[in-house]
């Protein structure tokens, strides 16, 4: 326990989250000094210069590992050590209309959590309720907690953020997948995915699980929950009892559609929208993809577990705009290349047929690009990938994915493994690599070798399946980089 009035409070990061966490508790601890190495403020300690025996408590930011020097130690001398998830959950105040802080809806996952989260967000809106997605997306959770305004919050959480949470107890959290990322952070998968169980620990009503990932399964049945919560799969088949899932083109609830004390409720379910309330959300072929099925499934999962009515779900998922750097057509244009792969001509001179320039620059692992990647035509992507790997490795993703290949560019500073990947697994797809050096032309270079790779009606597309701070500062910086380069050629070639 930490008497946070007293508590002298080190603050590890001065990133979003660590400015946010130092005005928190500016009124709020007894003393705060901050800690960056990037930073030159007359506030900020140097780390040679922090005296861990004047600390009461260390929160740190989620840029930094475990394995850093002064969080090592501050562990071994049992200073607590927090994330911003931790002290947000002591900083919560209670909410006006009710009395009590607003209930947690929370989200993590390999991929797909921003979308899931985004969704809840419009789910709660569609039903009346004061929300905002926060913590992972949007602003920090350490401020949201402290707007009395708002009923509930849905949360997107990193495993960074869960690995120094300790207290947080959820009303309902999910667990979307759990594959190969962050492991240069966490050390190994085992450690990656305990970190993302965390967000179970202490549920009160819900526990929301992948049932095609044995892993999140092993994570419900592993937490040490509130009496009450109980396990809810996701299936994108027919859902079995305390499932959600999908029967002829219809989400259906088997879960919360009835009171628990009903003797029938396993005999019954409660529809929640169509497919067509997704259509807005199909991808290049027409269709709704999977992982934007399961997607919504987790967030009305979440949403009725708080009490959301059926069709106020419905009517959330019809209103849910994705945000940008999301499988997003940016940009086309006429193909250099006059024929196809059968040799047939190209329509008329002035009109070639067009290559689509598609941004997903928010596939950031291995697992978001491979869902990417499936959402197109064998042999027709020219795939402009890699940035910093984490760790990860990409066999699965190539071997899984070769078929849709036209070609590879490589980009970033560690694409070796890519590089090495498609030599196993795709050594007859022509592969790019774009010199690191330069980096304010990476994207220049490697969108035009890409359009020179392209045949009549094939996809650009940006998947990186790496993160992104090897050469641009975000995700978003390195999809606009991507979408005016796409736009440059789109404009040259009217």
């Amino acid at each position: 326990m930490v008497d946070l009035a007293s508590a002298r409070v080190l603050v590890v990061g001065l990133g979003v989250t660590g400015r946010a966490v130092v005005r928190a508790l500016a009124s709020r601890a007894g003393s705060v000094v901050s800690l960056d190495a990037r930073a030159a403020d007359a506030d900020v300690a140097d780390a040679g210069e922090v005296d861990l025996g004047a600390v009461d408590l260390v929160v740190a930011s989620p840029g930094w590992p475990p394995t850093t020097p002064v969080l090592v130690e501050a562990l071994a001398r049992s200073i607590p050590v927090w994330s911003e998830v931790e002290l947000a959950w002591h900083l919560r105040v209670a909410c006006p209309s009710t009395g009590e802080p607003a209930p947690w809806l929370a989200v993590t996952g390999t991929n797909g959590k921003t979308t899931t989260v985004e969704m809840l967000q419009s789910i709660l809106e569609a039903d009346g309720h004061r929300t905002v997605a926060v913590g992972n997306v949007g602003r920090p959770l350490v401020d949201a907690v402290l707007d009395e305004t708002l009923d509930v919050l849905a949360i997107e959480l990193s495993s960074f953020q869960l690995h120094f949470t300790h207290s947080m107890s959820v009303l309902a959290g999910a667990v979307l997948n759990v594959a190969q990322d962050h492991l240069d952070w966490h050390g190994s998968l085992e450690d990656y995915a305990r970190a993302k169980g965390r967000i179970y620990e202490r549920a009160q009503r819900a526990c929301i699980y992948n049932t095609a990932d044995a892993r999140t399964e092993q994570l419900v049945r592993d937490a040490d929950v509130r009496e009450g919560a109980r396990a809810v799969g996701l299936t994108l088949g027919a859902p079995g009892r305390s499932e959600l899932g999908v029967v002829d083109g219809v989400l259906c609830d088997r879960a919360f559609h009835a009171a628990d004390d009903d003797p029938t409720r396993h005999e019954r379910a409660a529809e929640l929208g169509t497919l067509d309330d997704l259509a807005h959300l199909a991808g290049p072929d027409g269709s709704v993809p999977s992982h934007v099925v399961s997607n919504a499934l987790a967030a009305a999962a979440l949403a009725r577990a708080y009490g959301v009515g059926a069709s106020a779900v419905r009517d959330g998922l019809r209103a849910f705009q994705p945000g940008g750097h999301r499988i997003e057509t940016v940009a086309t244009a006429p193909a250099r290349h006059r024929t196809t792969d059968d040799g047939i001509a190209a329509p008329g001179a002035d009109e070639p047929p067009a290559v689509a320039f598609v941004d997903d620059s928010k596939a950031t692992n291995a697992h978001a690009a491979a869902a990417s990647l499936g959402s197109f035509a064998p042999g027709t992507v020219v795939w402009i990938a890699g940035g910093l790997a984490k760790g990860a490795t990409f066999d699965e993703l190539v071997r899984s994915r070769a078929g849709q290949l036209r070609a590879a560019v490589l980009i970033g500073t560690e694409h070796a493994g890519l590089r090495e990947a498609l030599e196993r697994h795709a050594p007859d797809v022509p592969v790019v690599e774009v010199d690191p050096g330069d980096t304010g032309t990476v994207m220049h270079r490697a969108v035009d070798h890409a359009f020179d790779l392209a045949q009549p009606g094939d996809t650009v597309l940006l998947a990186p399946a790496c993160a992104s701070m090897d050469q641009f500062s975000s995700y978003a910086e390195r999809g606009d980089a991507f979408t005016a380069e796409a736009r440059r050629i789109a404009s040259a070639t009217r």
